[in-house]
């Protein structure tokens, strides 16, 4: 049975000076707001994200010849790691330069990869994904929005929901049934399809916070070029399961109430309370275990290695942990002080939107499910 081996990581040389420029970089952009640094890579600004893009601290791995930077999966990790722990404002730019544009530069032909590759490491393009759909939640294959060919071209019409950032989005890259009464994972393809195509419109999801992360999108007789299909007509949904993995095991998988842990730090230090040191003590070294399985993860992807199985753990272990943190830390602190203000602040916002972490990039259900597999217990 394969199980999970963390490995020691051989960091790059570079690391520390990166880790100052990320550092510096956030400083000098600053987030005062304690409840925006949580979770806060959903948290948009466009602003931010062009400021990485002209410090080459996007598309980082990408070839120069689309605007990368050649450098390391480790070194990336690195910047991601100091960009989510210091609660960066990255979401406008999370999806392109996590997966859209890996993909784009894997399958995409001339065409895509010219247009979207070089804006998306400038941080001027940003990408959402277009999977689930009314009825479908997590069940990609029952998706039923559906283009058809016309011409030289396509037909798009149908529905996505829960698309994060469809409405700070430059493109999206949509699962869509385009062969007509196939069912369930056949007939599928993925189409890039500019979010300004008329026929395109886009609702706003509201959360119970007030905030507004997702969106419903609706198609409305989209014609797009032939040059829209990404990868092979049909293999949609092998594609997208490969493009999932890229999700599942980056340091956003558990560090989603990060700011929290760092208000408790705060709240807790002056104090003399054994309760709060065990579960500040508690916190730390569950953070350090799942760090070094994600960063296991990442020296497997440097070395060309497909660690679908580990990187699908870490965002079933991740998501629990950022999940439990919020809950710990509201049974163990006495909310009556003045000076637990902004760790009230954070802790209320994370009980109310962590439900939702372990929704995106798949349900615990069918995460679980793939680890069984994965193992051989199914």
């Amino acid at each position: 049975m394969q199980t999970f081996a963390t490995e020691v990581v051989d960091w790059p040389d570079t690391a520390p000076a990166l880790r100052e420029q990320v550092r510096a970089l956030v400083a000098e952009h600053g987030e005062p707001d304690p409840v925006r640094r949580a979770n806060s890579w959903t948290k948009a600004d466009p602003a931010f994200s062009r400021r990485l893009g002209e410090a080459g601290l996007l598309g980082m791995t990408w070839p120069k010849e689309y605007g990368g930077h050649e450098r390391s999966q480790l070194e990336r990790y690195v910047v991601i790691e100091e960009l989510l722990a210091a609660g960066a404002p990255v979401g406008a730019h999370w999806i392109a330069d996590r997966q859209s544009a890996p993909l784009l530069l894997r399958l995409g032909n001339d065409e895509l990869k010219e247009r979207w590759v070089p804006a998306i490491a400038r941080g001027e393009a940003f990408a959402c994904i277009g999977l689930s759909e009314p009825g479908s939640g997590s069940d990609l294959a029952s998706v039923r929005t559906a283009a058809r060919r016309d011409g030289d071209g396509w037909v798009l019409n149908g529905q996505k929901v829960w698309t994060t950032g469809a409405h700070v989005s430059h493109f999206m890259i949509a699962l869509v049934r385009t062969e007509a009464g196939s069912e369930r994972q056949a007939g599928l393809s993925q189409l890039v399809i500019p979010m300004d195509a008329p026929g395109v419109s886009v609702k706003p999801i509201i959360d119970l916070t007030g905030a507004h992360e997702f969106n419903e999108v609706f198609f409305e007789d989209v014609r797009l070029p032939d040059s829209a299909l990404l990868g092979v007509e049909g293999e949609g949904w092998k594609q997208a399961t490969a493009e999932l993995s890229l999700e599942r095991s980056g340091p956003e998988r558990y560090l989603s109430s990060m700011a929290l842990f760092l208000e408790l730090v705060r709240y807790a230090g002056p104090q003399d309370n054994p309760a709060l040191e065990e579960l500040v003590g508690r916190l730390a070294a569950e953070a350090w275990t799942l760090r070094l399985m994600s960063a296991s993860v990442a020296a497997k992807l440097a070395r060309g290695e497909d660690p679908a199985l580990e990187a699908t753990m870490v965002k079933d272990l991740g998501n629990s942990y950022e999940q439990a943190i919020p809950q710990l830390v509201q049974a163990a602190v006495d909310f009556g002080h003045n000076e637990s203000a902004a760790l009230r602040a954070v802790c209320f916002y994370l009980l109310q939107v962590s439900p939702s972490f372990s929704l995106r990039g798949g349900t615990r259900e069918i995460i679980k499910g793939i680890i069984a597999r994965g193992l051989g217990l199914r």
